[in-house]
């Protein structure tokens, strides 16, 4: 498991390439072993709370992947952001719905331009029940 990162306006994308499983979810990038919600804590810790799992060319998910998964939305909704996971192929896709994590605890975009779009809509109506 690998992952590139990149940032448009104040989202963070990771570009994850792989498996997201026991054997290699909890071990990937830079200093191998570095948990996936280990990554999202500190690009959270550095106030990047606004993180999108880029899951194109992910080839595979368990249980560990979806543990990882939640991991990290907890960890930068702790902060005050949202991750967000985009196109996931059709295999990862249905584990998500099956497991009922899409869309009870991580919305799932079909594409960047929606997920960008979503957090912009967010702070437009989070602002605007703050008014």
């Amino acid at each position: 498991m690998e992952y590139q990162a990149r940032q448009i306006g104040d989202v963070t994308i990771l570009d994850i390439t792989g498996r997201l499983d026991v054997g290699t979810g909890l071990a990937f990038g830079p200093g191998e072993g570095v948990p996936l919600h280990a990554v999202v804590r500190d690009f959270a810790a550095r106030g990047q709370t606004k993180i999108v799992l880029n899951l194109r060319d992910v080839t595979y998910i368990d249980s560990s992947g979806i543990g990882e998964l939640v991991a990290g939305v907890t960890t930068a909704r702790a902060k005050g952001g949202d991750l967000k996971v985009v196109n996931p192929n059709m295999v990862v896709q249905k584990l998500l719905q099956m497991t009922r994590i899409d869309p009870l605890v991580i919305e799932v975009k079909p594409d960047e331009v929606s997920a960008l779009q979503s957090f912009s809509k967010a702070a437009v109506s989070g602002g605007a029940a703050a008014s």
